[in-house]
């Protein structure tokens, strides 16, 4: 990896752990699944499986640590899918697809030393995790974790990418950057394509727009949809920040054992990748390939 500054290692082990968490949201496993619990209304399943380890989580709750998702969005699924299939069912579910997933993209590393030793660094890696004021990142890492070094391995790599979730929205807390906002700025970036945001998220043209525009009266946002400098050093900012809340367990961890992990984690990810697990570009959250001390964009 060749580095471990607090700015570059947790951005760099992000791009690394972030195409084995999202296998989850792409797989048509998880689809069956869901469909088996009667999770078919629009966002439900992506609200159910990754709010489940709170367990029966109100609305307003889920929002609030979710904070990138229109309200209404949020509101269609829960708490009604709890009514559908209990938390502890959807954490099931969710095992069972991406046991699934796993062996069907990456059948030949299951039970290789490769995920045997990632499953040990990681699980270290979770353990020296602060997840104070980090909701998602603390019930995640409460649960039972799996037997199988496969699933621990995504397990691990979903509680650490929610520590690094839970910060992210700390940082645009503090940087006064509201929810449709953010994801008006990333694609201002050229991080991820505006209709994949909007839509999935679910905000109307309209409230993008109105997004839009009050960027444009701070200043952070021209008026042809670029960031102007000021944008592009708030952004920069609030990204770094990021990256220095998300290092605690890298730190902890070593620079010796994090190298050794990101050597393991590398051909795993580009494995998942390069069967089609998960989409790159607009749809997955981070840049990929990865890159070592990457500017952020």
């Amino acid at each position: 990896m060749g580095t471990t500054s607090s700015t570059t290692t947790p951005r760099y082990l992000w791009q690394l752990l972030e195409p084995l968490h999202a296998v989850l949201y792409f797989a048509p496993e998880t689809k069956e699944q869901a469909a088996a619990l009667g999770l078919d209304g629009k966002g439900m399943a992506y609200v159910a499986f990754r709010a489940a380890p709170l367990g029966a989580v109100s609305a307003a709750a889920a929002t609030a640590v979710f904070h990138g998702f229109h309200p209404d969005l949020v509101r269609g699924a829960v708490p009604a899918v709890w009514d559908r299939a209990e938390p502890d069912r959807v954490l099931a579910a969710r095992s069972v697809a991406v046991d699934r997933a796993l062996s069907r993209l990456v059948p030949g590393l299951l039970g290789s030393s490769t995920v045997h030793r990632a499953a040990e660094l990681l699980t270290e890696a979770v353990a020296a995790a602060d997840v104070a004021g980090r909701a998602l990142a603390a019930a995640n890492r409460d649960l039972t974790p799996p037997t199988a070094p496969h699933l621990r391995v995504w397990q691990a790599a979903t509680t650490l990418r929610e520590h690094r979730g839970d910060g992210h929205v700390a940082a645009l807390v503090a940087a006064r950057v509201d929810p449709c906002e953010a994801h008006v700025l990333r694609y201002a970036a050229g991080a991820a394509t505006a209709d994949f945001l909007r839509t999935t998220r679910g905000w109307s043209p309209e409230e993008w727009a109105a997004a839009s525009r009050r960027l444009q009266d701070r200043g952070w946002l021209a008026a042809d949809g670029e960031l102007t400098d000021t944008g592009r050093r708030v952004r920069r900012a609030y990204e770094r920040t990021t990256d220095e809340l998300a290092a605690g367990p890298w730190r902890e961890l070593g620079p010796e054992a994090t190298d050794e992990l990101a050597t393991l984690l590398h051909p795993l990810a580009a494995a998942v990748v390069e069967a089609g697990g998960v989409p790159v570009g607009g749809g997955l959250g981070s840049p990929w390939p990865p890159a070592p001390g990457a500017e952020v964009r």
